[in-house]
């Protein structure tokens, strides 16, 4: 299982990565372990092909909720928070019925997740989803507003109101209410984090036809901003994570194959993004340990993409 240390064995197989004590925090970008401290003489190791992102007792007795978790960048976020120890509040989508994957399955099934579906882009929708979140949770130290998309392209001259009010209420609204609703329970927590997602598009501007989409990232960013200056007296710190362009099925749906290639080799990396790439930085932002000192910032995910 993602993100678990094993105890060191007699025979470690190549390729393993041993260190001498404890596993304090250990960061993986890519399947690749970039960082390992060691504080004690228990023994571990580390595999590379488990995909070992943090330690397992990071968010342990923390309770987390997660928007926007269904497929993609917050599904990831969910597990890797799970596998970290967390509770989580997973929200699966505007519609019941989505197949899941197993790991979700098992840790509802095992009180270690609670897994809610809600339409944000109705009102009232992400009113009955916090309120139901409550219900469950009395304290949130970690609240991640992912939930998000284009909906569609829509060119300047034909957007209708309800195509605006409706991308305006997913990707700007929610959050604003979410957090709104939220924060008597993140004040509780006592030293909590909110982490909001944004778009490269946000400072871009994005590609034709997703104007109002770009814009309602940028107000997350600036609310975001704002708010954590706000916060910052009840300990609450507020990061966003900007991913650039990801390989998830917003592009399947929202951008052709010869555009991805395109943008592909712009990329000073020389490849486009995935869900795992993105998912520490959540991790990162979430962890006083880690980012205790932290508050206000945008953290761009984005291979490169904004130095060409």
């Amino acid at each position: 299982m993602r993100g678990f240390w094993r105890a060191r064995t007699k025979a470690e197989p190549p390729g393993a990565l041993s260190c001498g004590g404890k596993i304090d925090a250990c960061l993986s970008f890519g399947r690749r372990v970039h960082m390992l401290r060691a504080n004690d003489a228990t023994g571990g190791i580390v595999r590379e092909e488990d995909g070992f992102v943090f330690h397992p007792r990071l968010f342990e007795n923390r309770n987390v909720v997660v928007t926007g978790a269904g497929r993609g960048i917050g599904l990831e976020v969910a597990r890797q928070f799970l596998d970290c120890g967390a509770k989580v509040i997973v929200h699966t989508g505007r519609k019941p019925g989505r197949d899941l994957p197993d790991f979700l399955l098992t840790a509802e099934s095992e009180r270690r997740a609670l897994l809610l579906n809600a339409d944000f882009t109705a009102a009232g929708g992400a009113a009955q989803f916090a309120e139901d979140a409550l219900a469950f949770f009395d304290k949130v130290h970690v609240l991640v507003n992912n939930a998000g998309t284009m909906l569609g392209r829509f060119p300047a001259a034909t957007l209708t109101d309800a195509d605006y009010e409706a991308i305006v209420r997913l990707n700007q609204t929610s959050v604003v209410a979410l957090t709104r609703a939220l924060l008597p329970a993140l004040k509780a927590a006592e030293g909590a984090a909110i982490v909001n997602t944004v778009s490269i598009s946000a400072l871009t501007g994005g590609s034709p036809g997703s104007s109002v989409y770009s814009a309602s990232k940028a107000f997350v960013s600036t609310y975001s901003k704002a708010l954590a200056r706000e916060l910052a007296p009840d300990g609450i710190r507020v990061n966003c994570v900007s991913p650039g362009t990801i390989e998830t099925d917003f592009h399947e749906r929202y951008s052709s194959r010869e555009k991805l290639e395109q943008t592909r080799k712009s990329i000073p990396l020389q490849r486009l993004g995935t869900a795992e790439d993105c998912a520490p930085a959540y991790l990162f932002l979430a962890a006083p340990s880690l980012s205790g000192y932290i508050t206000g910032q945008v953290l761009e995910i984005n291979g490169g993409q904004l130095i060409c």
